[in-house]
């Protein structure tokens, strides 16, 4: 009987993926388990969600990212226990798994505050599955619009609105812009693109509150001359079938986006360990749990502080550094039982998109906006995506939709509408 260890990694996103190909480096087994059988490049799920690019163009099978080794196996299910002191996690089905290494990397939802049943009315952007469904609502929102012939009756079609200043948020906002103002509304005869409004609601004094307050204002300045009402300091109420509540009034439209906020994976309850008011596990300097040195969480899961005491962000550069980071530790263990070292992340700066040639970026200091910050968002995100493929193909869509402002992906389905789980 083999006497490698084996590890076994929950979650298919970018701390997975990152901390497996680590360990196929290693003499050790590894099982890959997700509820999908994909990895999602989430930071452009919203290009799918305004027609931009379709779902194949930032999604690729697991089984083609980390390709076949012996000792490798992928397992399309969902854990739902995990058992700290056998070292075994239970799947949907009630199959056992063993380790002697486990790597929580379960992602995050998003956090509606207690009110569950919001998510019915304003789906969250964190699969495939939400991003086909806000696509199908704006689309199908186009097409009832063009059949009424009464401006006050259409006007609710016509109206979208985004909750969450956050990066998420801006870019939805500012793409539906793109899509009022140019790109879809030349295949509709009924109404016109100044009929359309567009409000981005954030709770907060500022939106991208993780920025600073230059490039905050540079966003909310170029987002108003897309068209774009932001209205911040105005927390929301209450949600209702089309329509959005708050505290002075409500808007009524049946596009309504959630980006308010991300909770934790509701599976990391089982570990039964101190977490955050997020439900992020409160994590030791080498992304182990308390009192069980051989269970790591990472990414979105993880709550781990920096330097001056500030939680590090739930992004895809973290994610990254920490499945690394934990892939190599696990490694240089088994082979050498050297010493762990602690996890430092190294912030390379934060980005988000407006529309079309804007952007603002925070990079090290340094602040950009305008054309030259889309340029360096796109050059990252395109590295970021795994395979050549699906980077030759989303730098040709956005060269595209850059040059004719045209959107390539406008089919409306017969998918049931409903809200897409978003937990692994």
């Amino acid at each position: 009987m083999s006497n490698r260890k084996h590890v076994v990694i929950v979650g298919g996103g970018f701390g997975g993926i990152n901390a497996a190909r680590e360990l196929k480096k290693a003499d050790v087994n590894i099982t890959v388990i997700d509820r999908t059988n994909h990895h999602l490049f989430q930071p452009l799920l919203y290009q799918v969600a305004t027609a931009a690019l379709s779902p194949g163009d930032i999604a690729v099978p697991i089984r083609s990212v980390l390709r076949k080794k012996p000792g490798l196996k992928i397992i399309h299910g969902t854990v739902t226990d995990i058992n700290k002191s056998e070292n075994y996690v239970v799947l949907e089905d009630g199959a056992h798994i063993s380790f002697d290494y486990l790597i929580l990397a379960p992602g995050a939802r998003y956090n509606y505050f207690g009110n569950e049943h919001w998510k019915h009315h304003a789906p969250g952007l964190k699969t495939i599955g939400n991003a086909l469904q806000i696509r199908e609502t704006i689309l199908l929102s186009l097409e009832k619009a063009d059949r009424i012939e009464d401006p006050a009756l259409r006007e609710p079609y016509l109206t979208f609105v985004v909750i969450g200043g956050g990066p998420t948020g801006v870019e939805m906002a500012g793409a539906i812009a793109e899509i009022a103002k140019h790109s879809m509304m030349g295949d509709y005869d009924s109404f016109s693109p100044n009929e359309t409004r567009i409000f981005l609601v954030e709770a907060g004094p500022k939106i991208l509150s993780g920025y600073p307050d230059s490039l905050s204002r540079r966003a909310a300045h170029k987002l108003e001359n897309m068209g774009v009402r932001v209205l911040t300091k105005t927390p929301v109420t209450n949600i209702e079938q089309n329509r959005v509540w708050f505290k002075d009034g409500s808007i009524e439209t049946p596009n309504i986006i959630w980006a308010a906020g991300v909770a934790a994976s509701p599976l990391l309850e089982c570990l039964d360990t101190e977490r955050d008011n997020s439900g992020r596990v409160k994590i030791q300097e080498d992304l182990s749990i308390p009192d069980h040195s051989n269970i790591f969480v990472i990414g979105d899961a993880a709550h781990l502080t920096d330097e001056n005491g500030n939680p590090l962000p739930a992004v895809a550069p973290v994610a990254i550094q920490q499945g690394r980071h934990c892939g190599k530790m696990i490694r240089q263990e088994i082979s050498t039982g050297s010493a762990r070292k602690p996890f430092h992340y190294v912030d390379k700066g934060n980005m988000a998109t407006i529309g079309r040639a804007k952007a603002v970026a925070d990079i090290r200091g340094f602040k950009f906006s305008g054309f030259f910050a889309w340029v360096l968002w796109s050059i990252v995100h395109i590295f970021f995506l795994i395979g050549f493929r699906n980077r030759f193909r989303v730098f040709v869509e956005w060269m595209w939709h850059y040059i004719t402002f045209k959107r390539g992906v406008r089919l409306i389905t017969d998918r049931e509408h409903k809200p897409a789980e978003t937990e692994v």
